[in-house]
């Protein structure tokens, strides 16, 4: 149980003053499929929850961010063995030597572009409905106000419920880098462990995933260049690796 008192309200605090947050429910699962978590053993040897994930386009193919396996320097904090994926109230284990990470071959550094690593299970899920396949998204760089819906299927740390849902908004599309991957500025909530939501703009379609926010948990207003949130678009690479992933066809970077 939560506690009382400035201590624990601290440790419940939203990423911005405004807090718009609230638990998944039935309905947000049927609109948002494919949502999952990612488990993966502690020190302890327990399975904790560390991160969402998401089954797109195939019942066998998961995608999440890379930072799970890797750190800054592209060193290896876990490996894919320790983990698992949840989805529909039940776990599935991974393909140990399936990780596709978003880093180009002999790169040095982890960034938030290409922080996305695409995962094989070792059986199809059942019962449970994929995301379907991304589209590019339609989206000019610069400034922007779009509406966006973020759904975390693991919460935060900072969130009391096991999940969340916020509508919010993408503040601005910054230009491509890593893969031809560009980054979204937003002034969604996240905390950690939020890494790996969703953002859907209005229609109910994946356009991006969250990997960090500048300024972990701090309760202040959006600023654009010191405290938001940052998630990499569904395009260029990523998008390319996924679709040959679920297709099973080559298709060439844009």
């Amino acid at each position: 149980m939560a506690g009382h008192g400035p201590a624990a309200a601290q440790d419940l605090a939203a990423l911005y003053p405004r807090d718009a947050r609230r638990d998944l429910t039935g309905a947000d699962i049927a609109r948002y499929p494919g949502a999952g978590v990612l488990y993966c053993q502690g020190p302890d040897g327990i399975p904790h929850k560390a991160a969402a994930a998401w089954l797109i386009g195939d019942p066998s193919v998961v995608v999440l961010n890379a930072h799970n396996f890797r750190n800054r320097h592209l060193e290896t904090t876990r490996v894919v063995a320790d983990c698992f994926f949840q989805i529909g109230g039940r776990n599935y284990d991974f393909l140990a030597d399936s990780l596709r990470l978003g880093v180009a071959p002999g790169a040095q550094a982890l960034h938030i572009t290409d922080d996305w690593a695409i995962l094989r299970l070792t059986q199809p899920v059942q019962g449970v409905a994929a995301q379907p396949l991304p589209r590019p998204p339609d989206l000019g760089e610069g400034a922007a106000t779009l509406p966006v819906v973020m759904v975390s299927p693991g919460g935060h740390e900072n969130y009391r419920g096991p999940s969340s849902l916020e509508a919010c908004t993408i503040r601005q599309v910054d230009p491509p880098s890593e893969g031809g991957v560009r980054r979204i500025r937003h002034d969604c909530n996240d905390g950690f462990g939020g890494s790996g939501s969703g953002l859907f703009d209005e229609a109910g379609h994946l356009i991006a995933m969250q990997s960090a926010s500048l300024s972990m948990n701090a309760r202040k207003p959006f600023d654009i260049e010191f405290h938001y949130g940052s998630a990499l678009l569904f395009e260029g690479d990523l998008l390319a690796r996924l679709t040959e992933a679920v297709t099973g066809a080559r298709t060439p970077s844009p």
